[in-house]
């Protein structure tokens, strides 16, 4: 997908850079509980993220194909809504993907303040 001028001009919006963030933050949310999509759109919202239906509902459902995650769909109200869990292949993943979080948290951050004069 082309970038908009907005993400041309603001790198912070560059999606591509934090594609994979957001699909750790979406695996974390599914180990603690069952996600649905309204539901994950507003929790990366908070976090700065600004995802749309149109890109979150591809992202859960290329997790779901991967094996990470499984759908179900659960009664709200009078309509279906489809919530995700996380498998434990998933947790697995989940799981790996900290040490190397940790890893490169460590060298972004910690090395990059102490090299700081």
């Amino acid at each position: 997908m082309p970038k908009t001028k907005k993400e041309r001009e603001n790198p912070i919006a560059d999606r591509d850079l934090y594609s994979g963030l957001i699909r750790l933050h979406v695996l974390h949310h599914a180990t603690e509980e069952p996600i649905f999509g309204l539901g994950m759109i507003e929790e990366l919202n908070r976090h700065g993220y600004r995802i749309s239906p149109g890109s979150l509902y591809p992202l859960l459902h290329g997790l779901e194909k991967k094996g990470y995650l499984r759908a179900t769909d659960e009664r709200n109200g009078k309509s279906l809504r489809k919530v995700y869990r996380a498998t434990p292949l998933g947790r697995k993943a989940l799981e790996a993907a900290k040490s190397k979080v940790r890893e490169l948290f460590q060298e972004l951050v910690m090395e990059g303040e102490s090299g700081r004069a």
